[in-house]
Order: structure tokens, then sequence, then C-alpha cells
């Protein structure tokens, strides 16, 4: 039953917050209902992250107040926040990698005895019924850092939703999920509603908003432009409404008629890496974006660690330019014979160093062409870096600020950067556009095409089915590690990459 049906949920009343001279959020004000699911809509860098960090106790606002159900949210400590009712389900996970998952369930409230003691088999008995109930399989004992990125965002969840929320913040829960895991998360957020409790919801995905969503606030450059119920709002509306202006076309054109790719410079030949790639062959051509379509799991990361250098091949062989090669690191990969990078699904563990800074990051793989005498040329490493900089349009001061002062979607632009500073010719994008918000999304599909334009190729892996079929020259879609179809020209649909991709194979040959 919903607590307090008179009083806001959640009541932001004047809210300013700044970092030195960074204005992240200016004077923002609107209430959530109890018992709603609540979208926060915005651009990286509007103001959202800061907004649930408040709300999380985790940081304390420069002017106005946060009340939850009428009481001042205490700061400095999450704990406080915690005594409000309040739990977060963190994009940037909070899980600790080397810990357990049923550690990593129970902290930091494990049951204790009055020994003193955790009481570990009734805590087991307990998180293994919770983990059950939510309707998903996971190993108590393995160790969270050894799981794929998706059953470490279904662990954050799980984790929010055992400690029983009044109000359950949820930071960009499906940015790592597709398919029926997303499914998965909408029976959680329809049972938890139904129960009275007040979900915060945000993402960039609006299709997910008109699914679980009742009302949104819109956040732009930290101020409050919007608070309405979802219904009332279109989607061309939002986006304005989020970025400012209109987006005429989200995805740039794909060029007219039939396109004279070059000839193949990475090519896949019966591949078979772990357990899960078995028996995959094809070929990327110069000015080309290929895309890989599947169902988590189904062996497109093995893919793209394999095709550079970071998993080891059981069969098969790669070809770069039509010759044989051997790719044991990515070092390998880096060489000027290859000039293949990698942007990998997990930008913040795996793609960047976030206390470097965003020119440190850019020349980390290629440092020492900018290195003479053991000295490092900082007025050729600061020109390249810059004009790498200026080709993915993130600011300036990116070049002497720490990676992990920007906002997820400037985080990619550097992360794709670095291999523009390499001069790759050849990039494995793996779900480049994840966690990102509709104006940096549309700024990186127009730099694939320019890059693949001047004559670089482009391997795209992507959740969003949508980005396949617009980006896409052909599309490949992998089941059960092997390729179930082969897609090209107008036959890219999402109809035609659903089928294969769910197993059904006679359709899609169709």
């Amino acid at each position: 039953m919903t607590e307090h049906p008179e009083l806001p949920a959640v009541e932001i009343d004047g809210i300013s917050k700044a970092f030195g001279p960074t204005i992240a959020l200016d004077g923002v004000s609107f209430r959530i209902a109890p018992g709603s699911v609540h979208a926060l809509l915005g651009e990286n860098g509007a103001g959202k992250s800061t907004l649930v960090k408040l709300l999380s106790g985790l940081v304390r606002p420069s002017e106005g107040h946060v009340r939850v159900f009428d009481k001042e949210i205490g700061y400095g400590a999450p704990r406080a926040a915690h005594a409000l009712g309040v739990q977060t389900a963190f994009q940037e996970m909070t899980l600790v990698r080397d810990l357990t998952v049923l550690d990593n369930m129970l902290l930091p409230y494990a049951p204790v005895g009055v020994s003193g003691l955790i009481r570990r088999a009734a805590a087991r008995k307990a998180v293994r019924r919770h983990i059950d109930d939510l309707g998903f399989s996971v190993d108590l004992d393995a160790e969270v850092g050894e799981l794929e990125l998706s059953v470490r965002q279904k662990i954050e969840i799980a984790r929010a939703v055992y400690r029983k929320p009044r109000i359950l913040l949820l930071d960009e829960p499906t940015s790592t999920l597709a398919g029926r895991d997303v499914d998965w998360l909408g029976d959680i957020i329809a049972r938890l509603k139904a129960e009275g409790t007040t979900i915060v919801f945000i993402t960039h995905r609006m299709r997910e908003v008109r699914a679980f969503c009742e009302t949104l606030t819109i956040l732009r450059n930290g101020r409050h432009i919007v608070t309405a119920p979802v219904a009332d709002v279109s989607d061309a509306d939002v986006i304005e409404k989020i970025i400012g202006r209109s987006i005429e076309q989200t995805f740039p054109p794909k060029p007219d008629g039939a396109q004279a790719f070059g000839p193949p410079v990475l090519g896949v030949r019966d591949l078979k890496v772990g357990s899960k790639l078995d028996g995959v062959g094809f070929d990327l051509r110069k000015g080309e974006i290929l895309g890989v379509a599947g169902l988590q799991g189904m062996g497109q990361q093995d893919l793209f660690l394999a095709c550079f250098g970071m998993a080891e091949i059981t069969s098969g062989d790669i070809l770069v330019d039509g010759r044989k090669v051997w790719l044991g690191s990515p070092a390998d990969a880096l060489r000027p014979n290859m000039a293949i990078g990698l942007v990998p699904e997990d930008r913040k563990s795996e793609g960047l160093f976030l206390k470097l800074s965003g020119s440190e990051n850019a020349t980390l793989p290629v440092v020492s062409r900018f290195t003479r005498f053991g000295l490092v040329d900082a007025e050729a490493e600061t020109r390249s870096v810059e004009e790498a900089f200026v080709t993915v349009k993130v600011d300036r001061r990116a070049l002497w600020t720490r990676a992990g002062a920007f906002s997820g979607g400037n985080q990619q632009k550097i992360a794709i950067a670095k291999w523009l500073v390499a001069q790759s010719r050849i990039l494995l994008l793996f779900d480049p556009t994840r966690g990102i918000d509709v104006g940096t999304k549309h700024e990186l599909y127009v730099m694939m095409r320019n890059y693949v334009a001047a004559g670089g190729s482009i391997l795209l892996h992507s959740t969003e089915i949508p980005e396949l079929v617009h980006q896409c020259d052909r599309v490949l879609v992998l089941y059960d590690g092997r390729i179930a179809a082969e897609l090209e020209g107008d036959a890219i649909t999402e109809p035609a990459i659903m089928r294969p991709a769910l197993g059904h194979a006679g359709d899609a040959a169709a």
C-alpha cells in the first residue's frame, strides 16, 4: 500500500550544487508522487548523476533541500539515506570485484548473531531465496569480477531490492541489459510498484520510459526543464527538450546507391574461441560498417576480444589485408601493419584510466611514438590529441582534466579518440553508445560515418537493434556462437535481425 499519499515521496526544492567553478545543478525543483515510477532524463552532464548522489546522501547541496516523505536527507554517508528507505542501483557499479556474490549482497548489513559473528548460513539461505524469487541464476560463491557485465548489473539491482527500499533509484539500469533482461527488470518494477515502492528511473531509452514510467522530469545543463506525465509528451518533444534543439534525423544517411567498398582489411576464418564462439567466418571491407547482432552470451564478446589479441583462439585464423596474422596480445593489434583499436564494453574499467587526464589516456597505447631519448615531446603529443578531440567533439579541457571528471558520453569520446591518435584503420566498437544520451549518440553516429568515408573500417556490436539497422552496411547475426544470418542493404530490418537472434533460422533465410 502507498505510504502517506498526501505527501510527495521525493521533494526537490531549489537544489543547486557546484563543484568548484562547475555548476552541476542550478535551482532545480520538482516532486515525485509516492508509489509512482518516475523517469529522470537528460544528456550526459545534465545533472542526473549529481541528483542521484544527493538523493543517496553521498553529496551535500550548495543550496536547497531534498526531502523524502517530508524528512530532510542526511548527507555525507549513504546510511543516512538508507535509514529513510532510499536505495540505489548505480550504473557505475559499487560491487567489490574481488568478493563473492554473497559477500557483495550482504555488504554492509550482514546479519550478526549475539557472538558478533556473521550468521552466514542463514544469510546464504535468505540471499538464495531472494535471488531465486527475482528469477535469475547466479553462483553465490562466484567472484563478481569474473562475471559478465550484465550479470553484475543484475546483482547490483538485486542487492538494492534485497534491502526493501521505500524509494529505489535505478541509475541507467538497462545500459548493460538487453532483450529478456530488460523484461526481467520490467517485471521487478511492476512488482515493487504494486507494493507501493517509489521508483526513480534514470535512462536514455524512451521505449523503456513509455513501458515502465508514468511521469518524467527532464534536466538540461543542470536546470529543470519540465515535469509531466509520460503520455503527454511525444518522443520528438522529449529529444528537443533534452538537447535544446531538434534532431531532424538521429542517424546520418547511408551513402546512396550501391557502395563500392575496398578490399577486405580484417578476415575471420572458422574461428573458435572459448566455449561460445564456434566456427565463425566473415570479411570486413575497407570503408564498411559491419554490424554484429546477438543476444547476450552468443559469442560476440569473444569475437571482439580475439580480433584484438585478448582471447585465446582454439582454432581458425584471423587475416589482416588477406594475410594470416598472429594476435597474441593487444600490442600485436597495435602494430602499424595491423592498426586495430578496441572500444570495450565497460569504458570505465576496461577503456580508460579515470585518474589520468584525457590526453594521457589518449596517447597511452602509442606514447612511444611521441618519445625521443626517453623524453615525451609534449608539443607533438598535445597537437595529435587535440586533433582527435576536435574530431570526436570533446571539450579541450580534457587535455589536462582527469577522465573521471567527465560525463559518460565524453568519457566514451575520449576512449574513441585514443584510437584516432593511434591511427587505427580498423575500429572494433563493442556497444559504444551504452548509457549515452541522444545528442552524443548522434555525434558518434556522424563520427562513424566520417571515419569509414575516410577509408577506415568498423566492426560494430550494439544491443540497440535500431543502431544496427540504420548505421550498418551489413549485419551478421550470431546465435549459439555461429552466424545465423547475414543481411545487407534494404534487407537489414529489426524483424530480420531479431528472428535469427532468437533462433528462428528458417525465418531469417526467408
